[in-house]
């Protein structure tokens, strides 16, 4: 199993990629102090947390000054990949919670196959201020934006090198 992460009133909270557009590695980074804990994600995890806390903010008192520091802080180590991101608002401390749970595919232990309900895997758990969240869902869509466009017709993203269509029914490739 997984080593899971706590870490309140984080100093770093970002989001971000590593490869050129195509072959990007997306990242859930945050920190407290020396501790730096890196997720791996998918960029639909990314782009869902982003319009999900954009929504908790617009319900919550406007935020302060946003922090400016959101690249990727060395090493950029993936700890796990995550399978599940959750958010809420601790409206007592003011602080809005994220939980990343890790993706848990099917393990064999000695000759039996754990059941779905057996399994558990780690989880992390991010309490920052109403600020650095509304810097990260501004950066975080900013960086699932800076991927490749998208096929005005069928929505796949376009390739440097072309991109066979599937609403062409594959017949001649479309080109950016």
């Amino acid at each position: 199993m997984s080593t899971s992460f706590e870490l309140d009133d984080v100093d770093h909270l970002t989001t971000g990629t590593i490869g050129p557009p195509g072959q990007r590695v997306f990242y859930l980074q945050a920190a407290k102090g020396d501790q730096l804990v890196s997720l791996r994600l998918e960029k639909t995890l990314v782009a869902a947390l982003v319009r999900y806390l954009g929504a908790l903010l617009a319900d919550l008192p406007p935020a302060g000054p946003l922090p400016t520091d959101l690249g990727l802080r060395e090493p950029v180590v993936a700890e796990w990949v995550v399978g599940g991101l959750g958010a809420s608002y601790d409206e007592q401390a003011d602080r809005v919670v994220l939980l990343a749970e890790e993706l848990v595919g099917e393990e064999q232990v000695g000759e039996e196959l754990l059941g779905e309900d057996e399994r558990e895997g780690a989880v992390a758990r991010f309490r920052a201020t109403r600020e650095q969240v509304a810097a990260f869902a501004m950066h975080g869509a900013g960086v699932v934006e800076a991927g490749r466009p998208p096929c005005p017709l069928c929505g796949q993203p376009l390739d440097a090198e072309g991109h066979v269509c599937a609403r062409l029914n594959g017949h001649r490739p479309q080109t950016t």
